[in-house]
C-alpha cells in the first residue's frame, strides 16, 4: 500500500467510463478493498464522471478528466478534476428516498448516491474547474442517524 499518488487523464466522453471504471476499480483493489467496497468506490465514481461529461462539459469531447488516486492507512482517496463550468452542490436539492415514485425528481439521485456510498465527499471550485475528493475509509466510522437514509 502505498500514499503515492497515480495520476491519469481521460477524454471527457462516456466511452472513457469504462477505462476509468478499471482504474479505479484496480487500486481499489491493491489498496485490499473488499469486493463490496471497491464496487462502491468504481459506481461513486462513475456517476462522478457522468456528471462532469454532462454537467461540467456539457457534453461529450470537450474536456479532460484527472483522476487522481491514492492510498493509505486511512483508506482511499479519489480525486477528480474537470475544466467545466462551475458546480455548487448546494445548488441541488436533495431526492427524498421515501416519497412515492411518481413524486421522485428525474436529478440529484447520482449526487445523493456518491454521499450515501462515500465516507467524505468534497467539492471545490479552482481557477481552471472544479475539483471532486472522495474518500473511502478502511474502517468506516458509524455514521450519524440523520445521515441514513
Amino acid at each position: 500500500m502505498s500514499a503515492h499518488p497515480i495520476q491519469r487523464r481521460f477524454p471527457g466522453r462516456y466511452a472513457s467510463l469504462a477505462e476509468i471504471g478499471e482504474f479505479v476499480r484496480g487500486e481499489a483493489r491493491r489498496a485490499g478493498f473488499s469486493e463490496f467496497n471497491i464496487y462502491t468506490i468504481e459506481m461513486a465514481v462513475d456517476e462522478a464522471c457522468s456528471n462532469i461529461i454532462e454537467h461540467a462539459y456539457q457534453r461529450e469531447d470537450k474536456g479532460e478528466i484527472l483522476l487522481t488516486v491514492s492510498a493509505d492507512e486511512k483508506g482511499l482517496t479519489v480525486v477528480m478534476e474537470d475544466y467545466g463550468q462551475p458546480f455548487d452542490p448546494r445548488t441541488v436539492p436533495p431526492p427524498d428516498p421515501n416519497a412515492p415514485l411518481e413524486e421522485q425528481r428525474e436529478h440529484g439521485w447520482g449526487l445523493y448516491i456518491i454521499q450515501q456510498w462515500m465516507d467524505e465527499v468534497h467539492f471545490e471550485f479552482t481557477p481552471t474547474g472544479n475539483r471532486l475528493t472522495l474518500v473511502k475509509y478502511r474502517h468506516a466510522p458509524a455514521r450519524e442517524a440523520s445521515k441514513k437514509p
